[in-house]
């Protein structure tokens, strides 16, 4: 059997890519701010399942936009998460990323009260006093505490992009931000990571 590549030059691939992704979506409508990162969640997983499962708050994409250029930070729960996010792009509007999760105190903390990393990095992040934008794409426990940090009105985030990935509580911690007065982005359902989160951040950050 004799495989056919299609020839494409290194430049074009990405903008090939979003072609097909625009060609089978078909007649699909979105809102203008919400298009690209919808587009962007397919192209980083191929996975056409964002188009039905991403939510958005009302004006959601442009809340965190308006935080952004007012020099909002953003946490994130994982390493990969932060090494994805566009740096550059966030700093220009005097925002940078932070992660928690191999901080020692952070572990310390961890093993100390029996709870996860993840968890103790919120509270950490509670602490900054600074406006904040969540990316959470691996730990449901992370969405759980932010919950409860909410509620005792110990936080109020600009964003909260809800989109771990796993089965233990994924769903209920997803549905749980959904609850919220707080602006976010949430693909519901199982499904999500961080590279999801990362292109979530970089697709609002690519629309400025």
């Amino acid at each position: 059997m004799k495989v056919e590549l299609e020839k494409v030059e290194p430049r074009e691939i990405e903008k090939r890519s979003f072609e097909i992704i625009s060609r089978e979506l078909g007649d699909r409508v979105f809102e203008k701010d919400q298009e690209m990162i919808i587009k962007r969640c397919i192209h980083t997983s191929a996975d056409f399942d964002y188009a039905d499962h991403l939510c958005f708050s009302e004006h959601a994409v442009k809340k965190a936009m308006d935080a952004i250029k007012k020099g909002a930070c953003i946490v994130t729960d994982t390493q990969m998460a932060k090494a994805g996010i566009n740096k550059k792009a966030l700093e220009q509007y005097g925002g940078e990323v932070y992660c928690f999760m191999s901080d020692e105190d952070v572990a310390k903390e961890a093993k100390k009260n029996g709870t996860t990393r993840a968890t103790v990095c919120m509270d950490k992040a509670a602490k900054l006093k600074k406006p904040l934008i969540f990316a959470i794409g691996n730990a449901p426990t992370a969405l759980v505490r932010l919950y409860e940090l909410i509620e005792e009105n110990k936080i109020k985030p600009e964003l909260i992009i809800g989109v771990p990935v796993g089965f233990v509580n994924v769903v209920q911690s997803k549905e749980l931000i959904m609850e919220t007065s707080i602006p976010y982005i949430v693909a519901r359902g199982r499904k999500g990571g961080s590279n999801i989160a990362a292109c979530i951040c970089n697709a609002i950050l690519y629309q400025m």
